[in-house]
């Protein structure tokens, strides 16, 4: 079987079902793991990832007014590598490769036995969901089931553990940095589950813009930033916009040492098998007496 995955978090479920030696191509932002790399990158992004978050956000709105894709889908590696499989999604057009773009660049050549698989993931169920989706194209349903297991299991655990925690801390997640915008989808849950109070964003639902006098009103405990492509070396430089803020310093989170940088790009942002690892982040950010698994300095740090 040949398979192409066309976003971060499929690449992640098809060689977490044990499909990496199958997968012959992937989009230029699938670098987990490691095994996964050697697959042909078969897109590119038409932005400057190296642009400031302003930048970034102008130049995307730009493109999408013009009715443009985001994203080259290289056609002609698409049709030399000849998959059985594409996975692509329609959750986010901002995000990653559409249907749309995977469907223009194969629509001359794909055979009627390629199976074009498209995920549309906003909560954890859909993600589980997807899981078997992928599975059942994989024709490895058990495997799917036992994976999904898995996970929830390891996010029991966390659950439980925090279930009777009466006083718990409130909580802004920020999932881009200029202009804000709260992190919505699957993030609020992953805070309720992790013992934290979610007061931005809603589960299941697209990530909401944001003024900074709305964070300032509402005064969380605690601030995670989570930007969307962003490692933790660039959510430190970008979010000093932020801190720039003459109001900053007000806010009791700041007062009290308890604003936190992390790794979207890695975590929060991709709808896959991490998302277990994202829920254990938030566990240590908000309870580190009770929990240490050790993603402290590569999933997050204090800023």
């Amino acid at each position: 079987m040949r398979i192409v995955s066309l976003l971060p978090s499929s690449t992640e479920i098809v060689c977490a079902l044990g499909f990496t030696d199958q997968l012959v191509g992937r989009s230029h932002e699938c670098d987990f793991p490691v095994d996964a790399t050697q697959a042909e990158i078969c897109t590119e992004a038409k932005l400057d990832s190296s642009f400031s978050s302003r930048e970034i956000d102008n130049s995307v709105k730009n493109l999408l007014q013009d009715g443009l894709s985001l994203y080259q889908v290289f056609d002609d590696k698409l049709k030399k590598l000849d998959p059985d499989i594409i996975i692509t999604q329609s959750q986010c057009e901002v995000c990653a490769v559409s249907l749309n773009d995977v469907e223009k660049a194969v629509s001359e050549w794909c055979r009627k036995e390629t199976k074009i698989i498209s995920l549309q993931p906003n909560t954890l169920m859909d993600i589980w969901e997807d899981i078997g989706t992928v599975s059942q194209a994989l024709d490895v349903v058990g495997q799917g089931a036992q994976l999904v297991a898995d996970l929830s299991e390891r996010m029991g655990h966390v659950a439980q553990k925090v279930k009777n925690i009466k006083n718990r801390p409130t909580v802004a997640c920020i999932e881009w940095i200029e202009p804000l915008m709260a992190a919505g989808n699957w993030v609020p849950e992953l805070v309720e589950m992790a013992g934290g109070e979610n007061l931005f964003g809603q589960a299941g639902k697209h990530s909401d813009w944001m003024e900074f006098n709305e964070l300032l009103e509402a005064d969380p405990d605690i601030i995670i930033a989570m930007p969307c492509g962003f490692g933790l070396d660039r959510t430190r430089k970008e979010i000093k916009s932020i801190i720039d803020h003459p109001s900053w310093e007000k806010l009791s989170a700041v007062k009290n040492d308890k604003v936190f940088i992390t790794d979207g790009n890695q975590y929060f942002n991709r709808p896959g098998p991490r998302l277990v690892e994202s829920l254990e982040i938030l566990s240590e950010i908000f309870y580190p007496d009770e929990f240490g698994y050790s993603h402290e300095g590569l999933g997050w740090e204090e800023l």
